[in-house]
């Protein structure tokens, strides 16, 4: 049984998820503040985090920017679905650009909770289609088995998003992905209104690659048109 981790002030929901997630096969830790959501996660180590925007102490956006600030700590590239009462699209663009693998806005059907996070996993847990792997270019190594990425032999914290767009990168090196091409590949959202949050992401990258250099060694803008890995052929 997985272990997920429930951050969210409504102990109502979070008792009715809790059932509802046992018919699945997951164990729903949850916490109503985000103090007690930390505790948890240090010691529980949850395969996935489900985050309310809206919380007690600081919100939602302020604990996924921890998280993924926390890069030595296993947690720091956890999975994170996050949960919007309003639905606005800033609000997902944000979430987006914090690392936020997912997003679900209130009230919502418990069934496609577990449906989103089900398919978070899926993307973790999923072998490469392509009968490589092992990328290296310069001082990175990407390991397509153990999704485990290297940089001057150093391991890597990236989240789900951060590995999925690298190893696209590497997959295909020299071609250029418009933000489309990169939101359809990542994620399969066909919309052109987060492409900030895309922007947002590449930026990510290129700054744990230490690839901020002008011109970039890696990653290179192509303007007006989206981005292209530039290392030429991976060994």
């Amino acid at each position: 049984m997985k272990t997920l981790l429930l951050i969210d002030d409504d102990e109502k929901l979070g008792e009715l998820l809790q059932e509802y997630f046992k018919q699945f096969d997951f164990n729903l830790l949850k916490a109503t503040t985000p103090s007690k959501g930390f505790s948890l996660l240090e010691k529980e180590s949850p395969v996935a985090l489900i985050l309310d925007v809206m919380l007690p102490e600081k919100d939602g956006f302020q604990i996924c920017r921890e998280i993924r600030a926390c890069v030595e700590k296993p947690w720091s590239s956890i999975p994170i679905l996050m949960l919007t009462a309003r639905g606005e699209v800033t609000d997902r663009i944000v979430g987006l650009e914090l690392g936020a693998d997912d997003y679900l806005s209130k009230p919502f059907e418990p069934r496609e909770l577990v449906a989103r996070v089900q398919n978070i996993l899926r993307r973790v847990d999923a072998p490469t289609v392509t009968h490589k792997k092992i990328y290296s270019f310069h001082d990175i190594e990407l390991n397509a088995d153990s999704h485990q990425v290297k940089l001057k032999g150093l391991e890597l914290a990236l989240t789900t998003m951060e590995y999925e767009l690298l190893h696209l990168f590497l997959r295909n090196p020299g071609k250029t992905f418009t933000r489309d091409d990169l939101l359809n590949a990542l994620r399969g959202i066909e919309s052109s209104i987060y492409s900030r949050a895309m922007d947002t992401l590449v930026s990510r990258l290129r700054i744990k690659l230490g690839d901020t250099e002008k011109p970039p060694r890696m990653i290179k803008t192509i303007w007006g048109r989206g981005y292209a890995f530039i290392g030429g052929e991976c060994a």
